[in-house]
């Protein structure tokens, strides 16, 4: 019996039922819109928020997600192939909405929430080629989001820029910002020769740029006034703002340690590192001020003055600063999928290996929960990806109350459609939270100690970057599923791929056609197809994939298995695939990536192996 028209029309049903249940939901919640105008303002109320919740949920719309069916996450990828996966898409499309929920939770299943919806947009907001994104567009993406009304104008034109953290780095550098607030002790190494000559000549080339300074402030006369600024050209003096200041140029660390030596016993004299390339400092900016209280006062001025440019080179990046700084668990819908997006936006570009991205993720995010695979333990919705229907199965299958509060966050501030109100996922994923909790009777309260201490049964769904693995612990396997609904395991060295003929068959049929091809093949073997002319061919036998394929690949080739050959057939491991996956072979079909995957492979062999006069021949030695 064929179950999948029934499958899709089950779902069917409940995404038109989740959409009526979006509808009630507008209704009652709340989400604070958020755009460059509103930004400073709600940034002020998160610093509340965040630290005082036990959670903080997050939910992103985007660009696109995969540009072809097998792009997707699958449940016989690995941790390396489905992180190659999530890293491509992260990498092509862009963020355009960025929810954060910060919420607590009080006793008898009470839910209180401060959800927000940020608008982002990559914007240059300095004019220093940064972001310069170019970034892909799924079709099918944007004209949903046109259909529920999306505002593409007040995206591009008021959402919020940013940088992520190496970004800005470089950003720093390129315009050249000062460094002050400087924490100088004395050396105790004794001074070379050298040394005392190079303090002498600053010291001497200070005092008398001192000296110019305020005589130029006490002259009145016109040829004065010309003689200091002459004498200050022939100093290099110049401005810092209303200040006098002096730009000298060093050749090393041990310069710039030695003059910030030295003005420690130079009053009214404030001392900035001017950076350069590669960490480094080019020069020291000494500014001249009146008197300690104009000294204070100066320093007061920068201080400010760098938090603005801060500010605008991080962008909404500091809201993700704020989540990290208070270490709070962080609620996801698809954790590999959402945190690949976080690091490469907001953090860095992304690692090469699935392990490094961890680490360097979990550095700043310590807990993340997929709320995706606490909805797995229901076996009827493992199939199940929309939050909406999720909710509505529970709805309709248990008894779990959940009382929601949203403070008044100053909706007026905001500009709020209320037929549509954006932002909704991070609401719903806190909701769908406290529901699956209630109904498995799992404790989400976070311990007094520290957010290090979750229930022991949250910590299953904890940090899980495999959208089809169920334990952490399964990310270092080779083990994989072929089927979602299926939990039996198989190693990727038992797992064939087939391609190049059209097969225009059900997997069933396929199946017969194979064992009827050549002996080797027992019947205990299973057939999926992944795409219109590729399959996967499973054996649960040890040592029967290798013999297969050598099978196809000898000269004694004959029958039904001859002719599948002569017709295209061609077959690989699963290494192919991975190396399709780690060299980045996105092709629209997955034959052709698995194509030019054999033929790179067998380029790289024919010129390791081929070249017989490159090779030492150690017997002959």
């Amino acid at each position: 019996m064929d179950l999948e028209p029934a499958i899709v029309s089950a779902s069917m049903s409940l995404l038109l039922q989740g959409r009526f249940l979006c509808t009630k939901v507008h209704k009652k919640w709340k989400v604070k819109q958020v755009t460059k105008s509103n930004f400073q303002e709600s940034l002020r109320e998160l610093k509340t928020h965040i630290p005082n919740s036990d959670f903080v949920a997050v939910s992103m719309v985007k660009t696109g997600s995969f540009s072809a069916s097998w792009h997707r996450v699958l449940p016989f990828d690995t941790a390396e192939t489905a992180y190659c996966k999530a890293k491509h898409s992260a990498e092509r499309f862009q963020l355009l909405q960025f929810a954060v929920c910060p919420f607590s939770i009080a006793e008898s299943n009470k839910l209180i929430a401060n959800p927000y919806n940020f608008l982002l947009f990559p914007r240059d907001e300095l004019k220093l080629g940064m972001p310069s994104y170019s970034f892909s567009c799924q079709t099918s993406y944007l004209t949903s989001m046109a259909r529920e009304g999306f505002d593409f104008n007040a995206c591009i034109y008021d959402g919020i820029s940013y940088l992520s953290r190496v970004q800005e780095f470089k950003a720093k550098m390129q315009i050249g910002n000062y460094i002050s607030n400087l924490n100088v002790n004395k050396s105790s190494s004794t001074s070379a020769t050298a040394d005392i000559v190079f303090v002498e000549r600053i010291k001497s080339r200070i005092k008398h740029w001192i000296k110019c300074c305020e005589k130029g402030g006490k002259s009145t006369s016109t040829d004065d006034a010309l003689l200091t600024s002459l004498r200050k050209i022939v100093m290099g003096s110049e401005m810092f703002g209303s200040r006098p200041c002096l730009t000298i140029n060093v050749c090393s660390d041990r310069q710039v340690q030695l003059i910030l030596e030295m003005l420690l016993n130079v009053h009214n004299v404030v001392p900035m590192l001017v950076p350069a390339k590669g960490n480094t400092t080019q020069a020291i900016c000494l500014v001249l001020t009146t008197s300690k209280e104009d000294k204070d006062l100066f320093e007061r001025e920068r201080q400010k003055l760098e938090e603005e440019e801060n500010k605008k080179l991080c962008g909404f990046r500091e809201v993700i600063e704020l989540i990290s700084a208070s270490q709070k668990p962080v609620l996801s819908y698809n954790c590999l999928d959402d945190c690949t997006f976080i690091h490469s936006k907001f953090i860095a570009s992304l690692p090469p290996e699935v392990n490094e991205f961890i680490c360097s993720f979990r550095s700043d995010f310590p807990q993340v929960i997929d709320v995706y695979h606490m909805v797995k333990k229901f076996g009827a919705m493992r199939n199940v990806t929309n939050i909406t229907a999720a909710l509505l199965y529970l709805k309709n299958h248990f008894l779990a109350s959940v009382d929601v509060e949203i403070p008044d966050q100053g909706f007026h501030s905001a500009t709020i459609n209320e037929d549509k109100i954006d932002g909704l996922d991070s609401l719903r994923i806190c909701y769908l939270f406290m529901k699956i909790c209630s109904i498995l009777k799992i404790s989400p309260c976070v311990s007094e100690s520290g957010n290090k201490h979750l229930a022991p049964e949250l910590q299953d769904f904890t940090n899980i970057f495999h959208p089809w693995t169920t334990d952490s612990k399964e990310l270092v396997d080779e083990d994989i599923s072929i089927w979602a609904n299926n939990t039996r395991k198989v190693n990727c060295e038992h797992v064939i791929f087939l391609w190049g003929v059209q097969f225009g068959m059900t997997a069933s049929t396929l199946k017969n056609l194979l064992q009827e091809s050549h002996d080797i093949l027992p019947e205990e073997f299973d057939v999926k197809l992944v795409a219109k002319d590729c399959a996967i061919v499973v054996f649960w036998q040890p040592g029967l994939s290798k013999a297969f394929l050598n099978a196809v690949k000898s000269e004694q080739i004959s029958g039904l298995l001859r002719e599948f050959v002569s017709n295209g057939l061609r077959v690989a491991s699963y290494d192919t695939y991975r190396t399709v996956c780690r060299l980045g072979l996105w092709e629209a079909d997955l034959s052709e990536s698995l194509d030019r995957a054999v033929e790179k492979s067998g380029r790289e062999f024919s010129n390791i192996y081929c070249h017989t006069d490159n090779v030492i021949n150690f017997d002959i030695l």
